[in-house]
C-alpha cells in the first residue's frame, strides 16, 4: 500500500466515525496511534540492545498485547478500554513516582491527548490497517515512517491549523547549514513547534558521531519546548523517529511561564534556532516573568528577550524568523534592537520575500543571525530573490534549499569574509540605526539603471513600427481576399 492510500485509508473509516469532527481531529487521533506504534516497535528493539531494560507501561497496556491481534479487542469492548484503562494509566505516566525517563515520555505525550473515536469497530479497523502496514523494525518501513510524517504534518497544513508551528524545510535547513552546529553544543528551539528545526539539527549532527559516548552526546544537546498539544506530540514521535531514544529535553509547555532571570548561567544556550509565534498575544500575567523594559503581551517580542538572554556569554549564537513589523516597530522592540546592537553582532539579516510562509500568512519575514558579545559594526542585508519567472511562492512551487545556494555563495564562510555588496547585499554601519531610532527595515538600495533614451528616436521607431504593421495587415488581407476568390 502507498504512503498516501494508506494515510488516506485512516482517514475514510475515521471519516465514518461520529465522534471524530474535522481533519484536526483526525490527524490528532491517527498521531497518538502511530505513536504507540512506533514506541512499541522501539521496545522490541531496547529488548535487544538496551541491557535489562524493562518497560514503563504495564504489559497489558503495550501495543502488542492490545492492539497486535487483528481478531483482539472490538466494538464497545475496545473504546471502553481504551478510554478507561489505556488513557488514564498513560496520562499518570507524566506525574507518578518512579517512572523512568521513557514512561515520562510516554506521559507527557498523552497528557493532553485524547481518543475521539466512538466507534470501537472502526477504531479496530484503523488499529489495524496501521499494524498491517507499518513495522519501525523493517529498515524499507523505517523510512516509510518519515514519510507518514511527513504527510501528517502536510495535512495539518492543509487544516489550517499549522500556520504558527510551520516553517518551510529550506528555511530550516538553510538556517541550520549556516550555524553549523558541533557535536556537544546545546540547541534550543524554544518554540519548537513539530521539531523540524531539532530534527534538521540532529541530522547535521549524525555525520559528526562515530561512538556511543557520540550518540548520548548528541541526545543530552538537544532541547525544545512546545505549547500546543498536538505539534507537541509530533515533535516527540519525530524525535524517536530521528534517534533521539528518550527525548526528554523536549518539554510541553510555555516557555515564557517561567520567570527570565531564575535561569542560572550553566542554563545558558550555544545556539538557538527558532521561528517564535509572531502576531499573537499572550495571556495576562505572562509578562510580569520579565524586566519592566520588555514587558509587553506581544509573543514575539517576549521570546526575542528571553533569546537574548539565554545565549551563552562570548559564543552563543542564533538564527531567529521575525516579520517585518519587529524591523521597524517601536516600543519594546526599539529596546531589544538597541540591546541587540550594542550587546551582540547581529552581523547579517536575511530578508526574505512575501509568500514564504503562505497560505498562513502573507506578511514578509526575515531570518536574523546574531551572536553574544558584541557590540555589532555593521549590519549586513541579503534581499532573497524569487526565482526567474516567479511572482510569489505557493504549494505548488514553494521556496527551495537550492535557491539559498545565493546566500552560501555570498557569505564568506564561518568568519564571513569577503563579503561584497550586490544587486542583493548591502551593509549598513550599526551607528546609522541609532539616527534611525533604531529601524532596521533597510531596503535594498541597489537600483537597475534604465536607459529612457530621447523622446525623438523612440517617436520615430514607434512609427516605423506602426508601419510595418501597417503593411503586415494589408499583406494578409490580400491573401484571405485570394483565397476567396475575391478581388483585394
Amino acid at each position: 500500500m502507498s504512503l498516501t492510500t494508506l494515510v488516506k485509508s485512516i482517514q475514510d473509516i475515521m471519516r465514518k466515525d461520529v465522534g471524530v469532527d474535522g481533519d484536526a481531529q483526525r490527524i490528532s487521533q491517527m498521531v497518538w496511534l502511530i505513536f504507540l506504534k512506533i514506541f512499541d516497535d522501539k521496545e522490541q528493539e531496547w529488548q535487544l540492545t538496551v541491557p535489562n531494560y524493562t518497560s514503563p507501561l504495564p504489559s497489558r497496556f503495550r501495543w502488542s498485547n492490545w492492539a497486535k491481534n487483528p481478531e483482539g479487542m472490538t466494538g464497545e469492548e475496545l473504546v471502553d478500554f481504551v478510554n478507561n484503562d489505556l488513557f488514564p494509566a498513560l496520562k499518570n505516566l507524566a506525574t507518578k513516582a518512579g517512572v523512568t525517563d521513557r514512561g515520562q515520555v510516554v506521559g507527557s505525550v498523552f497528557e493532553d491527548a485524547y481518543n475521539y473515536m466512538k466507534s470501537g469497530t472502526l477504531l479496530r479497523q484503523v488499529i489495524n490497517t496501521i499494524e498491517e502496514n507499518l513495522d519501525l523494525n523493517k529498515s524499507g518501513d523505517r523510512h516509510l515512517f518519515n514519510d507518514i510524517y511527513e504527510k501528517i504534518l502536510s495535512d495539518l497544513q492543509s487544516a489550517g491549523n499549522a500556520g504558527e508551528y510551520y516553517t518551510p524545510r529550506a528555511v530550516t535547513q538553510f538556517m541550520v547549514d549556516i550555524l553549523d552546529p558541533r557535536l556537544g553544543q546545546s540547541i534550543l528551539d524554544p518554540a519548537c513547534g513539530t521539531g523540524g528545526f531539532l530534527t534538521c539539527a540532529i541530522k547535521h549532527l549524525d555525520r559528526q558521531v562515530k561512538t556511543a559516548d557520540d550518540r548520548m552526546r548528541l541526545q543530552a544537546s538537544i532541547q525544545g519546548v512546545e505549547k500546543k498539544p498536538l505539534p507537541y506530540m509530533l515533535a516527540m514521535t519525530n524525535m524517536i523517529l530521528h534517534g533521539i531514544d528518550v527525548p526528554t529535553s523536549i518539554r510541553h509547555g510555555n516557555t515564557l511561564a517561567r520567570q527570565l532571570q531564575s535561569y542560572t548561567p550553566k542554563e545558558r544556550i550555544d545556539l538557538v534556532i527558532t521561528n517564535p509565534p509572531f502576531g499573537g498575544m499572550e495571556e495576562d500575567g505572562i509578562e510580569s516573568n520579565f524586566l519592566k523594559k520588555y514587558q509587553t503581551r506581544e509573543t514575539a517580542d517576549l521570546f526575542m528577550a528571553l533569546i537574548m538572554h539565554r545565549l551563552k556569554h562570548d559564543t552563543g549564537k542564533a538564527a531567529v524568523v521575525l516579520p517585518d513589523g519587529f524591523l521597524f516597530g517601536e516600543g519594546v522592540k526599539t529596546t531589544l534592537k538597541r540591546e541587540l546592537l550594542a550587546e551582540f553582532n547581529l552581523h547579517t539579516i536575511v530578508r526574505l520575500p512575501k509568500g514564504v510562509f503562505a497560505p498562513y500568512t502573507s506578511i514578509a519575514t526575515n531570518i536574523l543571525f546574531f551572536e553574544k558579545g558584541g557590540p555589532t559594526k555593521d549590519v549586513w542585508f541579503f534581499e532573497h530573490p524569487y526565482p526567474k519567472g516567479y511572482k510569489s511562492y505557493s504549494r505548488s512551487k514553494p521556496l527551495t534549499i537550492a535557491e539559498f545556494d545565493l546566500e552560501k555563495g555570498w557569505w564568506g564562510g564561518a568568519a564571513r569574509r569577503g563579503r561584497k555588496t550586490t544587486r542583493h547585499a548591502w551593509k549598513v554601519p550599526a551607528r546609522e540605526f541609532a539616527k534611525r531610532n533604531y529601524n532596521l527595515d533597510c531596503k535594498n538600495p541597489y537600483e537597475i539603471k534604465v536607459n529612457h533614451r530621447d523622446p525623438k528616436e523612440l517617436m520615430a521607431e514607434y512609427q516605423d513600427i506602426v508601419k510595418q504593421l501597417e503593411a503586415a495587415q494589408q499583406a494578409l488581407k490580400t491573401e484571405l481576399m485570394a483565397c476567396l476568390g475575391g478581388k483585394p
